[in-house]
């Protein structure tokens, strides 16, 4: 797959989840367009002068109404909330941690009933 294919698929999940977001008249961009951009700039995660070099470089014949620099990230900024629907519900399970450092000593293990974990004993028991 292509990113253009990668790119296109995309624009096609958020325009389907977003049929009921009417586009203000004024406006250059469709409101799945602007997430979709949203969410290429999140998974590219470069500087904004960067990314929209990038879009504007290779991509602008899938964003032909694409704004200049400033205008796009003010447009996604004020539009943030379209975007936060495509987020998954927090949860306890949904966490991830890349660090290998103890959330809780062997010796405090079990003094609290909230407790999720368990680590086996260490420093000397």
């Amino acid at each position: 797959m292509t990113l253009t294919d990668f790119i296109a698929t995309l624009f096609f999940h958020v325009d389907e989840a977003m049929t009921d977001v009417p586009k203000d008249p004024r406006a250059q961009l469709w409101p799945s367009e602007l997430v979709t951009i949203g969410v290429l700039y999140v998974l590219k995660a470069q500087s904004q002068r960067r990314f929209w070099q990038w879009l504007e470089a290779n991509y602008l014949h899938l964003f032909p109404a694409l704004p200049e620099r400033s205008r796009l990230f003010r447009l996604m900024r004020a539009h943030q909330d379209w975007a936060d629907r495509f987020l998954a519900d927090p949860g306890m399970l949904l966490v991830s941690d890349s660090l290998g450092i103890e959330l809780i000593h062997p010796r405090r293990q079990g003094r609290s009933e909230g407790q999720v974990g368990e680590k086996g004993k260490s420093n000397g028991q």
